[in-house]
């Protein structure tokens, strides 16, 4: 079993929703992986929500910058 978490690479949506077709949800990572393989191989897909640079939010959600696991 793997010991170490494949890390998540941020993409724009429109870019998961032109890949829609060779991949699929995880809901336990949270992200979108390819399908058949996924479990075990290839990139492990979110959408950057990160990006939206001048627009000042109060976004608290687990994608937030500088956060802290406390």
């Amino acid at each position: 079993m793997r010991t170490m978490k494949r890390p998540r690479r941020y993409v724009a949506g429109h870019w998961l929703t032109l890949m829609r077709p060779f991949l699929r949800y995880s809901t336990s990572r949270d992200a979108y992986v390819l399908r058949a393989v996924g479990q075990r191989i290839g990139p492990v897909l979110r959408v950057d929500r990160r990006g939206q640079a001048g627009l000042e939010r109060s976004f608290s959600g687990i994608d937030r910058r500088r956060a802290s696991a406390a």
